[in-house]
């Protein structure tokens, strides 16, 4: 690897690098997971399953907790809907959030532009703004079944692209697409991988996954991992073990 595909960003241990997925069904779960965890976390993310347990009121309060929290969400509507929401999100206090590239140039634009408009006028901190590419439960067949015809990768580079000239922040896509994303959009474009399987770990309903290790080393500036580590017998160990196997990539 060369030294741009493999640096961290700037100021970032290898703990920031680790975002853990509170894939849980309760907010009294969720925080004390958060609690627990938080030594190793460099974020939490909020996905569709507790948000919709817990809602809004669980992220502003992990977030006024000092959280970095990545709302995972995926917004993917009408140019107008998905803008809106987006400010919400940025009004909650996230760190992330992510919409649908398939969502559009327009949709991506417009909420980049709305979102920075709001985040100025009311002095607010704008949440990076990530696209999700194609989600690493998906193969080639996958996305012929939805009538697409390019490869899974050659796709992830397409949406990537369109996500980059819309002004995102990056991109969510698997590891296996780090390398290719940083050649053609530059170093500084992030990549947020899910899809990570530490050895002994299933791979569950994911396809396209690569290890914490050989994912940062392929040139992904953040990790999301969930299971491996919240359905461990020793969470907190199961995280400290993905921070040190982070830390050992030069």
């Amino acid at each position: 690897m060369t030294e741009a595909q493999t640096a961290a960003p700037a100021g970032q241990s290898a703990r920031d690098r680790l975002i853990i997925a509170l894939d849980v069904d309760s907010g009294a779960r969720a925080r004390e997971m958060a609690r627990d965890l938080a030594p190793f976390a460099g974020a939490f993310k909020i996905g569709l399953q507790l948000f919709v347990a817990a809602g809004p009121k669980l992220v502003r309060e992990l977030c006024d907790d000092g959280h970095r929290i990545f709302l995972d969400l995926k917004f993917h509507d009408i140019p107008n809907t998905v803008a809106k929401a987006s400010i919400e999100a940025a009004r909650l206090g996230v760190w992330m959030f992510n919409v649908h590239a398939a969502g559009g140039n327009e949709m991506m634009r417009r909420t980049v532009s709305e979102v920075k408009e709001v985040c100025d006028k009311e002095s607010l901190t704008r949440p990076r703004i990530v696209a999700v590419t194609v989600l690493t439960s998906s193969a080639d067949d996958t996305l012929r079944e939805s009538g697409i015809e390019r490869t899974a990768a050659d796709h992830v580079l397409y949406l990537a692209g369109q996500a980059r000239s819309a002004g995102l922040d990056g991109v969510v896509a698997s590891p296996l697409e780090c390398q290719a994303i940083k050649a053609d959009l530059g170093k500084d474009f992030l990549v947020v991988t899910p899809g990570i399987r530490p050895f002994d770990a299933s791979n569950g309903d994911q396809k396209r996954v690569m290890t914490p290790g050989a994912a940062i080393a392929a040139g992904s500036d953040y990790l999301v991992i969930g299971r491996p580590i919240t359905s461990a017998k020793d969470i907190t160990r199961a995280a400290e073990k993905i921070v040190e196997e982070i830390s050992t990539v030069k």
